[in-house]
């Protein structure tokens, strides 16, 4: 039993620390493109790190690792989509705004899983469900000033750009889920994270790509991708073997604070108090709606993953 609780202890830590990772590498990639980096270079540097990282993890556990599937393939692929939507808008969010809004509109994300379930009859709507959802649509407008126009930093690409990495976030939880089945989890990552680098090496400015492997500030990108991709993900499913999912939401909580926090403390941004009032609102209401359906085993807890 003590070592029971013990694993508990260290899964709990784990997952706390790839959290408290996540939300640090938002800072990082601020730093970088208020020097200018494209914030598709700064996304593509961070999932390619990231596969150098799942790469290893596969080599050293191959087992199992259901590569020969195909429905692994897609399905991770499909995950791929996602996490590369999901780096990118959050930081184009970041650069037309800023670290603590982009990051707190990215913790929507188990909005979207709950309303693509709607969609795909996955998941019954409750009242309960939709006063929550309607609790964090008020959270996103106070959050983002959308009601006084030109009064807040945030631009409008900023708060669609928010809105759509937390949906991009969603697709990668669902395509996670689909996938675990059929593989390992680091072969699913070694895939997503590959399916990522083609996507974006597209859209990121070419001399910029080529440009980080001779810069100045290249340990930022190497912090950004080891903090951002490639050790938090390893930590964060570690954490999951022994952590219950309602534990999980609430210390996932831990981004966006810490997000938020490096973005007042290190980089000057200001909130006021409605938007600090938003952003409560927005933390509080996804936490309980993440333990919620943890509790009742719904398919909202891919949110956890």
């Amino acid at each position: 039993m003590q070592q029971e609780n013990h694993m508990a202890s260290a899964s709990t830590g784990f997952v706390a620390l790839a959290a408290l990772c996540w939300g640090l590498s938002g800072g990082i990639g601020a730093i970088l493109m208020a020097e200018g980096w494209d914030a598709f270079v700064v996304s593509f540097y961070r999932g390619a790190i990231g596969l150098l990282f799942v790469l290893l993890w596969l080599a050293l556990r191959p087992r199992d690792s259901g590569l020969a599937s195909r429905r692994l393939w897609f399905w991770s692929v499909v995950a791929g989509i996602g996490v590369a939507g999901n780096f990118s808008f959050y930081f184009v969010s970041i650069a037309e705004g800023s670290v603590a809004v982009a990051a707190t509109l990215m913790y929507c994300a188990p909005v979207f899983v709950y309303l693509v379930s709607f969609a795909l009859k996955l998941e019954r709507a409750t009242p309960l469900k939709w006063a929550a959802i309607v609790m964090v649509m008020i959270g996103i407008v106070l959050l983002t000033r959308i009601y006084d126009i030109g009064a807040g930093d945030v631009t409008p690409i900023g708060v669609g750009a928010g809105l759509l990495a937390g949906l991009f976030y969603a697709v990668f939880i669902f395509g996670f889920k689909y996938a675990a089945p059929h593989g390992s989890p680091q072969a699913i990552l070694v895939i997503a994270f590959a399916a990522l680098v083609i996507i974006l090496i597209w859209p990121g400015d070419v001399d910029q790509t080529v440009a980080v492997l001779s810069t100045p500030v290249w340990p930022l990108f190497v912090a950004l991708g080891v903090l951002g991709a490639g050790l938090s993900f390893i930590l964060y499913i570690f954490g999951l073997n022994h952590t219950a999912p309602a534990v999980a939401s609430i210390v996932a909580m831990v981004e966006p604070v810490t997000a938020s926090l490096f973005g007042v403390v290190i980089l000057n941004e200001n909130l006021i108090g409605l938007q600090i009032f938003g952003m409560g609102l927005i933390l509080v209401t996804v936490t309980a709606l993440s333990v919620y359906s943890s509790a009742r085993r719904t398919p909202s807890d891919l949110t956890n993953i």
